[in-house]
């Protein structure tokens, strides 16, 4: 494809599919677990909230786990919780772990 995009209409775009997936995850598919993400896909919603937060660091702006997960989720974690999350078994809860420890803990 020979479309050229100038650099602040792909930033919007990129911005537009964030707001997409984000709905997606947030409204359309509330039925599909965290746990399972990671599980399957090496990241989670609490995974794009801590990138927003760095993001949002990395320009200077003071903004911890607590609000960066409010501000995707659109209520607390426990809300989400209460509302959207199942009790997951003990196979799960070790794929998670191992998912956890290859995806998100640091490897420097």
């Amino acid at each position: 494809m020979d479309k050229q995009i100038d650099p602040q209409t792909e930033i919007e775009l990129q911005a537009a599919a964030f707001r997409r997936l984000q709905k997606h995850l947030m409204e359309d598919r509330t039925d599909v677990q965290n746990i399972d993400m990671m599980n399957l896909t090496g990241f989670c919603r609490n995974c794009l909230s801590r990138w927003y937060q760095e993001a949002a660091n990395e320009r200077g702006i003071a903004m911890d786990k607590v609000e960066a997960r409010e501000i995707y989720y659109g209520m607390t974690i426990d809300e989400w919780k209460a509302n959207y999350q199942t009790e997951a078994g003990p196979e799960k809860q070790a794929e998670f772990e191992a998912a956890f420890k290859e995806n998100v803990t640091d490897k420097s």
